[in-house]
């Protein structure tokens, strides 16, 4: 079976869009440094993962912050899951697809992440500790995979895994991860990942916060 792509679902970082939930204690400005840093490290560790592709699905405009050596495709309209389908529907498969808000993975994650895709299982899901999940995979696109499945809820990994089973999938459980929705949050990534763009981002503006 070929090696799975690798796609990651981003926006491009732009202030008063990016990573608002920072916001306060971060200003809208910090909330988009923070954005890009988190980018760079996931781009990173994508591009050093061996994998069968690599593609951004973007809203925005691609910035020096994208690496060589990535396809771009556009995000479609709608809410998240229209835009999880879209990205999956112009892969086809295999794929396996990661948001840009767990700079903290690396390549011996993501490569052990693409290893369950071998044919074993259809698909795969990486939960989060908050309810949602960081990462996603199918071997081939399974139209409807993402109906009815509510985003950014406590429930929405849950439901997701409910989901692909009903669609008969056999589906392999990855490492949970914790992604970053929160200034606390980004304060525990820094702490356990303090050299990398993402930490150093958050050691310089920890002093610099706007009030709560």
């Amino acid at each position: 079976m070929p090696l799975p792509r690798l796609m990651v679902i981003a926006k491009a970082p732009v202030a008063g869009r990016s990573k608002t939930r920072l916001c306060p204690p971060c200003s809208p400005e910090q909330a988009a440094e923070l954005a890009e840093a988190a980018l760079v490290d996931t781009l990173d560790a994508v591009s050093r993962t061996d994998c069968g592709g690599r593609t951004i699905v973007l809203e925005g405009a691609p910035g020096d912050w994208l690496p060589e050596g990535f396809d771009i495709i556009p995000q479609v309209e709608g809410g998240l899951d229209d835009r999880l389908a879209g990205a999956f529907s112009q892969i086809g498969g295999p794929a396996l697809l990661i948001g840009m808000d767990t700079p903290q993975v690396d390549p011996g994650l993501l490569e052990d992440s693409l290893s369950r895709m071998d044919g074993s299982d259809d698909a795969v899901l990486g939960l989060c500790p908050d309810g949602g999940y960081w990462a996603i995979g199918m071997n081939e696109f399974h139209p409807g995979a993402f109906d009815r499945v509510p985003m950014s809820t406590e429930r929405t990994g849950e439901i997701q895994l409910e989901r692909l089973r009903e669609l008969g999938l056999s589906v392999g459980m990855l490492p949970e991860v914790g992604d970053i929705d929160y200034f606390e949050d980004a304060r525990l990534v820094a702490r356990e990942f303090p050299d990398s763009a993402f930490g150093d981002a958050v050691r310089r503006m920890e002093a610099n916060l706007c009030p709560s």
